[in-house]
C-alpha cells in the first residue's frame, strides 16, 4: 500500500568517536550529495562512540539544511522531559532542522550498567507510552497550565512547558515486535525498521499490524510515515540490494509503492556509496514513483484492448500542451527555430507495453510542474508579507517533494536539483539512444539539450536572486524576475519535449 508520503532519502553514519572529524566530513558530504537527512545511531553506554545528541549539534552547525535525528535516541538513558527540551532547543536553533527517532532501549543490560532502568519488555513498552506523552506535553505551548503526566515510569506533576520547536518535530519509533507496533500506530508519527532485522519480505505483516492499531485508535494509517534503515553493497551481485544503482532503484521503487516506504536510509561511512545513493538511487527512485503515483493507466488507456492479431490501436497517448501565458518580457529562445521530428506514422499500431514509456515522461513532467507551481505560491506569499518565516518552513515542510528543507532557499534548491537531476539523465542516457534508434530525432535531440542549458542558466539566476533577497534585494524583485524566466521556460520546454518524444518513445521501443 502506498501512503503517498512524499519521499526523502538520507544516510545512518556510525558515530565513532576515534575519527570525529571523519563522521562530521560524512554528515557534511550527505548534504552536498542531496540527501535529505542525517542520522546517527545511539548507544550512550558504547565508548568508541561519541555522544549522539552532542554530535547531532555539532553537526546541525555544521550544515545548512540538511535534517538530522537520532537513529534511533536510546530512551531509557535520556529522560524524555530533558530529550523534549533538547529536541526543541536544536530545532531552533537549526531553523527546524530536526526529527526524533526513539527507541525503547535494546540493551538492557549495557542500559543498567550506566545507572539506568532495568526493564523487561513489556515495562520497555509502557515506559516509551508514557514518554511519548511526556514528551509531547512539554512540546505543547498552547494548553495552559503545567504538564502532568503520572505513569508508573514517568512522572511529571507541573513542569513547565516549553520551548515550543520550530516545528512539528516527528516522533519516530524503533519498533519490531507486536506490542511496539501497536504502539506505533496509536501514537507515533513515523516507524523507523532495519532491513538487517525486519527485511523486505516482512514489511506488509507489520505494515498492517500499524496499520489497525491506528484506526482502532482513530487514526488514519497514513499518519505514520514509513522509513527504512538500508543495509546493502554496490556491484556485482543478487539479493536485496546487492547489485548495482538501477537495481537498487528498482527494488525501492518496490518498496515505495507497494509497502508504502517513503524515507530510505543508507546506513554505510563509505563516501562512495553515498554518493551513489543520492546521485543515482534517489533520483531514479523518485522519477519512477512520481510516475506511479501520476497514474500511467489514465494516460494509457487498458480498456477495451485491442485485440492480440490488431497488433495495438492508434498513438492515443495525452500530452500536456504548452498553456502559451508568458509571464516575463524576456526572450531566452526563439520558439519558432525549434525542428520537429518525422510526423506520428498514419497505419502504425501501439501496444500498451509501447506507450507506457511516454506515459512515465509525462508523469515526470507533470510532477515538475506540480513543484513549479508550489515554488511560484511560495514566492509570493514570503514576498508580500502574508506569512512569516516561521509559518513559510511550515508550509514547506507539507509540501515539498524533498520533505525536510525548511526555508525558501532550501527548498528551490532542492527543487533546481530535482529539475538539473532529470535533465543530466536524458542528456547522458535517452538522448544518445534517440539519435542512434531514428537520426531524424538528431535536431529535436540536439534543440532539447540546448534549452536544458539554457534553464540551467535560469535555475543558477534563481540561486542568486534567493541571495539577493537577503543581502541587496528585499523587494525580491530580482528573484521574481528569475522565477517568471523559469515558469516559462520550463514550461514551454517540457511540452515541446513531449510533442517531440512521446511517440517516437512508444515506436522505438525505448525505456525511460
Amino acid at each position: 500500500m502506498d501512503y503517498r508520503h512524499e519521499l526523502a532519502f538520507g544516510s545512518f553514519l556510525t558515530p565513532a568517536s576515534g575519527d570525529p572529524e571523519a563522521v562530521v566530513a560524512l554528515a557534511q558530504l550527505s548534504e552536498q550529495r542531496g540527501l535529505d537527512l542525517v542520522t546517527f545511531q545511539d548507544h550512550p553506554y558504547q565508548p568508541a562512540f561519541l555522544d549522539t545528541w552532542t554530535l547531532l549539534s555539532y553537526v546541525a552547525a555544521a550544515t545548512v539544511q540538511v535534517t538530522i535525528a537520532p537513529n534511533v535516541a536510546n530512551l531509557p538513558l535520556r529522560p524524555p522531559a530533558v530529550l523534549a527540551r533538547a529536541a526543541a532547543s536544536l530545532d531552533l536553533l537549526s531553523g527546524g532542522r530536526v526529527e526524533l527517532g526513539l527507541g525503547a532501549g535494546g540493551f538492557p543490560d549495557a542500559v543498567a550498567a550506566m545507572g539506568g532502568p532495568y526493564r523487561t519488555g513489556g515495562e520497555a513498552v509502557e515506559a516509551f507510552d508514557e514518554a511519548v506523552q511526556v514528551i509531547r506535553a512539554i512540546w505543547d505551548t498552547d494548553t495552559r497550565g503545567g504538564a502532568r503526566v503520572r505513569g508508573r515510569h514517568y512522572v511529571v506533576d507541573g513542569a513547565k512547558r516549553g520551548p515550543a520547536p520550530a516545528h512539528r518535530i516527528g516522533l519516530w519509533v524503533g519498533a519490531l515486535k507486536p506490542r511496539m507496533l501497536r504502539l506505533t500506530g496509536r501514537v507515533a508519527d513515523g516507524w523507523l525498521p532495519s532491513s538487517s532485522y525486519l527485511p523486505p519480505a516482512e514489511l506488509a505483516a507489520a505494515n498492517a499490524v500499524i496499520d489497525q492499531a491506528a484506526v482502532e485508535a482513530g487514526r488514519e494509517p497514513g499518519a505514520v510515515r514509513r522509513l527504512y534503515n538500508l543495509m546493502g553493497t554496490f556491484g556485482a551481485g543478487s539479493g536485496f540490494l546487492q547489485g548495482s544503482a538501477a537495481d537498487w532503484a528498482e527494488q525501492l521503487t518496490e518498496l515505495a509503492v507497494e509497502e508504502g516506504v517513503s524515507t530510505f536510509i543508507l546506513a554505510s561511512d563509505d563516501p562512495r556509496s553515498l554518493t551513489v545513493f543520492a546521485e543515482e538511487v534517489a533520483p531514479a527512485v523518485r522519477s519512477a514513483v512520481a510516475a506511479e503515483r501520476s497514474g500511467l493507466a489514465s494516460r494509457v488507456p487498458l480498456s477495451p484492448k485491442a485485440p492480440a492479431d490488431a497488433g495495438g490501436r492508434p498513438f492515443d497517448l495525452v500530452t500536456t500542451p504548452d498553456p502559451g501565458v508568458r509571464l516575463s518580457t524576456e526572450l531566452l529562445w526563439d520558439e519558432d527555430e525549434r525542428p520537429t521530428g518525422p510526423p506520428v506514422p498514419a497505419n502504425r499500431r501501439y501496444r500498451d507495453a509501447d506507450l507506457a514509456s511516454g506515459a512515465r515522461l509525462v508523469a515526470v513532467h507533470d510532477h515538475l510542474r506540480a513543484e513549479l507551481e508550489q515554488i511560484r505560491g511560495l514566492v509570493a506569499q514570503v514576498l508580500d508579507g502574508s506569512i512569516d518565516p516561521a509559518a513559510a518552513r511550515g508550509a514547506i515542510n507539507e509540501m515539498t517533494v524533498r520533505q525536510n528543507s525548511w526555508t525558501l532557499g532550501a527548498y528551490c534548491a532542492a527543487y533546481c536539483r530535482l529539475v538539473a537531476t532529470h535533465h543530466t539523465i536524458e542528456d547522458q542516457a535517452l538522448f544518445p539512444r534517440l539519435r542512434a534508434a531514428d537520426p531524424q530525432l538528431a535536431p529535436v535531440v540536439d534543440r532539447l539539450a540546448y534549452e536544458h542549458e539554457i534553464i540551467h542558466e535560469v535555475l543558477e539566476r534563481v540561486d542568486r536572486g534567493l541571495v539577493a533577497v537577503v543581502n541587496t534585494d528585499p523587494s525580491g524583485e530580482q528573484l521574481q524576475r528569475a522565477v517568471d524566466a523559469l515558469t516559462d521556460a520550463l514550461l514551454s520546454h517540457l511540452s515541446y519535449e513531449e510533442r517531440e518524444l512521446v511517440e517516437p518513445l512508444a515506436r522505438l521501443g525505448i525505456l525511460v
